[in-house]
C-alpha cells in the first residue's frame, strides 16, 4: 500500500500480534541479503579478472589418418551378375579372401573356352610367322642363287665377246693378207700379160696367173665375210650380255618382290600374334575377375548388391568394407574467419559422442573426458559447406583415445588459443570481436611453439 493519502491507517490501526506483520515488517533478513549481494559481488569481480582461455570451437566427426585407412566400397571393373556369395554382414575378412563370385554377361566374351580357342589362334598364327620366316630364308638363297648364276652367265657372254673381238682381229689380219696375195697376183698377171705381149711367155703362163689373181680375189671376198661375220658375233656378244643382265635383274627383282610380300606378311602375322596374346592376357586376367576379393584386412560393413542373379555395370559398388587395421584421427571445419588462428600442429581438445564428459571451453585444465589432438593438415580450398576442413591426429602426449570410437562418430573440438582475462572474453562477446590473433613461432634454442 502507497502511504499517499493523509489519512494514515497505520497510525490509528495497530497490526502488532498478528504473525504476518512479524514475518514483514522485521529487519532481520536485509541485513542477510545486503551481505549476500556483498560476497557475490566481490566474488564477481574476482571472477572477472580469472584468466580464461579463447577457443575457436567446431563440430566435426571421426575419421583415419591416411586415405587408404577409410570405409571404402569394393567395385567390379567388368559388368556382371552375381553367382554367389562367400561372405555375410560383420565378417572379418584377410586380404585376398574371396567375398563373391560374378558370372559374364556380355556375349563375346561367355565362351567357356574362349582362351583356350584364343591360344589356338594365337599357336596358328606365330607358325605363320615362323613359315614366312623359312619362306623369307629360301627366297634369300634363291636371290644368292641367282646372283651366281648372273655372274657365271655374264662371264661366259664376256668370253664370247672376248672371242668375238679376237676373231675380228684375226679377220681383219686374214683380210689384209688377202688384199696383199690380190694386189700381188694382180701385178704377177700384168706383168705376164706384158711379157706374153713381147714373146717372153706363153699364153698358158698367163691363163695361170689369172686363174690364180681369181683365187686370190675369191679369196679376198670370202675374208671380208668372215670378217663381217665376225663383227656380228661381237654384236651378238654384246646383246646376249644385255639380255642376260635384263633377264637376271627381272628374276632378281621377282624373287626380291616375293621376299618383301613374305615379309610383309610376317610382320602382320606378328602382329595379329601380338594382338591374339593381348586378348589372351585379357581373357586371362578378365577371368580372374570373375572372383571379387578383399583388398585388405577389414569388416564386412554392407552388401550393397544383394540376391543372386542381380546384375550390375562396371564400377558399381557391391559391398563396402572397413580396413581392420586404422590410424583415427578427427576431422572438422573452421569459418573462415577463424581460420588465420589455425596452425599446423596446435593443440586441440576433442568430446566424443557416447563419451560424458565435463567441459569447460575456458578452463582446459578443469575439464574432464576430453581427449588431446594435434592439428595436422589444414585444406587450402573451401568445402562445400562454406568451411575449411581441418584434420587432427591424437597427441601422443596426451590420453590415448577411446579404442571403442568407431570412425563417423560425432566430435566436438576446441582449438586453445590465447590466455586473457574473463571480462576480456565477455566484452569481446558482447561487442562480437573474433578472437586475439597470433602466430606460432618457433624458439631455436628450445623447438617449442610460442604464441605471438
Amino acid at each position: 500500500m502507497l502511504n499517499i493519502s493523509h489519512n494514515q491507517l497505520s497510525k490509528k490501526v495497530t497490526l502488532k500480534g498478528y504473525r504476518s506483520h512479524d514475518k514483514i515488517f522485521q529487519r532481520k533478513h536485509y541485513k542477510l541479503f545486503n551481505r549476500f549481494l556483498g560476497v557475490f559481488s566481490i566474488v564477481g569481480l574476482i571472477i572477472l579478472f580469472l584468466p580464461w582461455t579463447q577457443n575457436v570451437t567446431a563440430d566435426g566427426y571421426v575419421t583415419t589418418l591416411t586415405p587408404g585407412q577409410r570405409p571404402q566400397t569394393i567395385q567390379s571393373p567388368i559388368p556382371g551378375r552375381i553367382e554367389e556369395w562367400y561372405i555375410k554382414e560383420g565378417d572379418i575378412v584377410n586380404k585376398g579372401d574371396t567375398i563373391l563370385r560374378i558370372s559374364e554377361i556380355k556375349t563375346e566374351y561367355q565362351d567357356p573356352k574362349l582362351v583356350e580357342r584364343t591360344k589356338i589362334q594365337r599357336d596358328a598364327k606365330s607358325n605363320s610367322v615362323l613359315s614366312y620366316k623359312e619362306k623369307i630364308k629360301a627366297l634369300e638363297n634363291q636371290i644368292h642363287a641367282i646372283s651366281s648364276e648372273r655372274r657365271l652367265k655374264l662371264s661366259q657372254a664376256e668370253n664370247k665377246l672376248k672371242q668375238a673381238f679376237f676373231k675380228v682381229k684375226s679377220d681383219s689380219i686374214d683380210l689384209e693378207a688377202a688384199k696383199t696375195n690380190y694386189k700381188i697376183a694382180n701385178t704377177q698377171l700384168e706383168r705376164v700379160i706384158t711379157l706374153q705381149k713381147e714373146g717372153l711367155k706363153p699364153m698358158t703362163a698367163v691363163e695361170a696367173k689369172r686363174l690364180k689373181m681369181q683365187e686370190s680375189q675369191a679369196k679376198l671376198i670370202s675374208q671380208e665375210n668372215k670378217l663381217l661375220s665376225s663383227k656380228n658375233d661381237v654384236i651378238n656378244s654384246r646383246l646376249e650380255m644385255n639380255r642376260i643382265t635384263a633377264e637376271y635383274a627381272n628374276k632378281l627383282a621377282k624373287t626380291q618382290s616375293n621376299k618383301f610380300t613374305a615379309r610383309s606378311n610376317q610382320f602382320e602375322a606378328e602382329a595379329e600374334t601380338s594382338k591374339l596374346e593381348n586378348q589372351t592376357s585379357n581373357y586371362e586376367l578378365r577371368n580372374a575377375l570373375y572372383y571379387i576379393t578383399a583388398p585388405q584386412d577389414g569388416y564386412i560393413n554392407k552388401a550393397v548388391r544383394a540376391g543372386i542373379g542381380e546384375t550390375f555395370k562396371e564400377g558399381e559398388a557391391l559391398v563396402g568394407i572397413m580396413p581392420a587395421n586404422y590410424d583415427l584421427a578427427v576431422e572438422t571445419f573452421v569459418e573462415p574467419i577463424d581460420l588465420p588462428l589455425i596452425h599446423t600442429g596446435e593443440k586441440v581438445r576433442i568430446q566424443f559422442d557416447g563419451w560424458p564428459a565435463i567441459f569447460f571451453s575456458g578452463w582446459p585444465n578443469a575439464s574432464f573426458g576430453t581427449f588431446g589432438g594435434k592439428v595436422v593438415a589444414i585444406e587450402t580450398f573451401i568445402s562445400d559447406n562454406g568451411k575449411f576442413r581441418v584434420l587432427i591426429a591424437p597427441d601422443k602426449n596426451g590420453h590415448i583415445w577411446p579404442p571403442n570410437i568407431r570412425v563417423g562418430s560425432g566430435a566436438y573440438t576446441m582449438a586453445l588459443l590465447e590466455d586473457v582475462p574473463i571480462w576480456f572474453e565477455v566484452w569481446r562477446k558482447l561487442n562480437g570481436f573474433p578472437p586475439n590473433y597470433y602466430k606460432p613461432a618457433i624458439r631455436k634454442d628450445k623447438g617449442k611453439i610460442v604464441k605471438k
